[in-house]
């Protein structure tokens, strides 16, 4: 199994200060990472983010 992995997520809800984004998972897995926060200084209007996560032992 590879260490780096990107997941992708959608917008799902605004608040005051964060925007909740949920995880699409890939094909047939469950999610890693479920739903997060971006603080909208941050996030801006985007509607699709990506982040990449790396293990280490």
């Amino acid at each position: 199994m590879s260490s780096e992995k990107t997941l992708k997520f959608e917008f799902e809800k605004q608040n005051k200060n964060s925007i909740r984004y949920k995880e699409i998972p890939s094909d047939g897995m469950p999610a890693v990472m479920g739903s997060i926060y971006v603080q909208k200084w941050f996030a801006g209007n985007a509607k699709n983010i990506e982040i990449t996560i790396n293990k280490s032992d």
